[in-house]
């Protein structure tokens, strides 16, 4: 698997304040399991699909992760800024194919494969498995999950809004996504309309999630598909998830596969 034209965006800029002490001294992408940073499991997943050409959008202590072999960009706002404010610090590497992920999870290189293989202009993983894992995370799966629809051809109708019922979740977003040039263009031109607005999802732009962002790209008429997957990823927000037997084992068990 070789898909060196594809550049990979990783938004770590976050102060990961539901993981401390942990991240008292580090950023949250630093965070170690099975004694690997989260980064350096992602970067190399990446770096096994042959993508080098990765930028880190660093922000709370986001010095540390200069050593890293990748080009670093600093949100400075970081502390008073979300997801898509730290996306557009990299807005001039948004062009050509590009995957967007984020730097708390972890995903196996079949995941990786599955979504390089997409030809859709916006394409976002979706884990069909999730109320499994959302079991093993929370005391109750709709605590955290978020609404997420899709029809039977894959085209995403309704994400990231609090979910009140399990019928409203056809699988959870877990964080990585692939655009084609033509859907770069499309979010930033998405962007610039919601900049001149005022809001996104009503919303201040500096406030809004990735979701806003992907739901706006759906109410203005961009097709959004999913790619569904089943489980073989990890997402360490919370100490609990830190110290989970679920995220030690599925850890290793995607490390494992990426070494063969």
């Amino acid at each position: 698997m070789s898909d060196s034209n594809v550049k990979a965006i990783i938004l770590a800029a976050g102060m990961g304040t539901r993981l401390r002490p942990y991240t008292n001294d580090k950023p949250k992408c630093l965070v170690e399991v099975n004694g690997k940073s989260l980064l350096d499991s992602q970067l190399d997943i990446l770096r096994s699909a042959s993508i080098s050409n990765i930028t880190v959008i660093g922000g709370y202590k986001g010095d540390m992760l200069k050593d890293k072999q990748v080009e670093l960009i600093v949100n400075d706002k970081y502390d008073k800024t979300n997801m898509v404010f730290s996306l557009f610090c990299a807005e001039e590497k948004l062009n050509g194919e590009c995957l967007i992920t984020y730097g708390d999870i972890v995903y196996s290189n079949k995941i990786l494969a599955q979504l390089l293989q997409s030809t859709d202009d916006i394409a976002v993983v979706i884990d069909k498995n999730w109320q499994t894992y959302w079991e093993s995370r929370f005391p109750s799966p709709l605590d955290d999950a978020e609404t997420l629809k899709f029809t039977d051809n894959n085209l995403i109708t309704e994400i990231g809004n609090k979910a009140n019922s399990l019928s409203e979740i056809n699988g959870q977003y877990i964080g990585l996504m692939k655009f084609s040039d033509k859907g770069l263009q499309q979010l930033k031109h998405l962007y610039r309309n919601l900049c001149s607005k005022g809001s996104c999802m009503g919303k201040p732009i500096k406030d809004a999630y990735m979701t806003d962002l992907i739901q706006e790209a759906i109410n203005a008429g961009y097709p959004v598909k999913a790619v569904p997957v089943f489980s073989d990823w990890i997402e360490v927000d919370s100490v609990s998830d830190l110290q989970s037997e679920t995220t030690t084992q599925r850890h290793t068990n995607i490390m494992l596969e990426t070494i063969k």
